[in-house]
């Protein structure tokens, strides 16, 4: 590896308002969550931390914990920055209006669209997923272009594929790698679900805080599990998100463990990985 740091580009970060009047709270599961409580922030905040951090442009996306499907601040904040923020909105595939607010939301500039099927609010995995109700938004996705961040658990990698491999025109991306276990280490067992979908072109993975932390624990190792990574999927299908401000840490930090993990990949992978990537499934971003 030479110490060339390419453009980084930020895929999983988000934005809470501490104005809960302008901007009602309504988190998906009822339940808000812990971190968009305590570590509310805002365009302005996010931007100043990119600075620090070394963070070019960033996909900012729906706080679903602290809002549900209502992007309105997400939209709001895009504005402050259009030169280095696109956005990621939030729906409920299953909602009779949904091909409306994608296009609406798709009207204040957002790009990407996330579906929230577990979390911290919600834990379980949801099993609508496959839901013929839901056909035409994996449809629109994919004609608007719209890249589909999945949050979901390896649990519903099966119904996933259904959809995957209905739609061959839409992307997914798995925010979290879809949160596999690979703390036993090579071969990464544990991961097989993993490792399976690694064929359909159509699916990429989001590498975040919470797998660069996971790949430092147990048995596994960064030389180990990158090395899989890159090999299986390549490196033009996976790209970097902070997770910032869920994951309890300065940006910078962030930043700099995760360079510390890409550092056994060579120039041009770890140059995808942490912008190429975004820049294809985000054009907006270049």
């Amino acid at each position: 590896m030479s110490g060339t740091i390419p453009m980084i580009i930020d895929v999983h970060c988000h934005v809470v308002s501490p104005d809960r009047e302008t901007y009602p709270l309504a988190p998906i599961g009822g339940k808000q969550s812990d971190w968009s409580s305590e570590r509310p922030t805002t365009p302005e905040q996010l931007l100043a931390a990119m600075d620090a951090a070394g963070v070019a442009k960033a996909a900012v996306v729906q706080a679903s914990t602290a809002y549900g499907h209502n992007s309105s601040y997400l939209a709001d904040s895009l504005k402050h920055s259009p030169a280095r923020f696109t956005g990621v909105f939030s729906i409920d595939p299953l909602d009779p209006k949904a091909l409306e607010q994608m296009d609406h939301w798709v009207s204040l500039g957002m790009t990407g669209m996330r579906v929230f099927t577990t979390g911290s609010t919600m834990p379980g995995q949801q099993t609508w997923l496959d839901d013929e109700r839901a056909f035409p938004v994996w449809k629109k996705a994919g004609e608007l272009k719209l890249p589909v961040a999945m949050q979901m658990t390896a649990e519903g990698i099966p119904l996933l594929l259904k959809i995957v491999k209905a739609f061959p025109g839409t992307n997914f991306l798995l925010d979290h790698l879809a949160r596999p276990v690979i703390n036993d280490g090579p071969p990464y067992a544990a991961a097989d679900s993993l490792w399976a979908i690694a064929q359909y072109k159509n699916i990429y993975l989001k590498l975040t805080s919470r797998t660069v932390e996971h790949c430092q624990a147990g048995k596994a190792t960064p030389e180990t599990f990158m090395s899989k990574l890159v090999e299986a999927f390549g490196s033009d299908h996976i790209l970097w998100g902070s997770n910032y401000p869920a994951h309890d840490d300065t940006l910078p930090n962030i930043v700099k463990e995760t360079l510390h993990v890409l550092a056994c990949l060579s120039d041009a992978d770890r140059a995808n990985i942490l912008s190429g990537t975004a820049l294809r499934l985000y054009p907006v971003l270049k």
